[in-house]
């Protein structure tokens, strides 16, 4: 099975990071064929940024996302650039923070950025609570994958508080789905 998946928001949202520890989850810990990659505008902060990860049983021969299976949106630039022509049969997690357009497509609505804010006390944890409602979404990888790839990856000293985004994303999720 192959899954394609495609990030995408502002420079500064952990876009590029999120895209990366998803992949790597896959690819080290759940033993998947991965391919990841990005794209962004100039500026540092602020400006356009996307990542795709393909994860699949077999081998990956084209490395490009063509049709995402599952969009992960945290602006509104963004919905409209990749999100707004989303096929009825994707699924898409948005930040109704960031984002106001809805797609036809089936979709949860992730707060991640005012969650992690409100909750954790930094917005810099909002790529990793999106992560979670993936993970709780999709099933994509298991748990134990996904949260070992993000250990692996978040600085030192915060790793505790990345776990509780995790769990905060897939909450948010489950609550959804009751």
């Amino acid at each position: 099975m192959k899954t394609e998946i495609r990030f995408s928001g502002l420079g500064g949202q952990g876009i590029i990071t999120a895209a990366v520890i998803l992949g790597r989850a896959a690819a080290l810990y759940a033993g998947k064929h991965v391919v990841q990659t990005q794209s962004y505008g100039p500026e540092a902060r602020g400006g356009a940024s996307a990542s795709a990860v393909i994860i699949s049983d077999e081998p990956i021969y084209y490395p490009k996302v063509t049709n995402p299976d599952i969009y992960a949106i945290m602006s509104e630039e963004a919905y409209k650039k990749y999100g707004s022509s989303a096929p009825s049969d994707a699924l898409m997690l948005i930040d109704p923070g960031f984002v106001s357009s809805r797609p036809s497509c089936k979709y949860y609505e992730v707060p991640a950025t005012a969650s992690a804010k409100e909750k954790l006390g930094k917005t810099v944890f909002a790529n990793v609570v999106m992560l979670g409602g993936i993970l709780e979404a999709t099933k994509v990888v298991s748990y134990e994958a996904l949260e070992k790839a993000v250990l692996d990856s978040v600085p030192k000293g915060t790793e505790e508080a990345n776990k509780k985004a995790l769990e905060i994303g897939r909450e948010i999720i489950r609550s959804q789905q009751k």
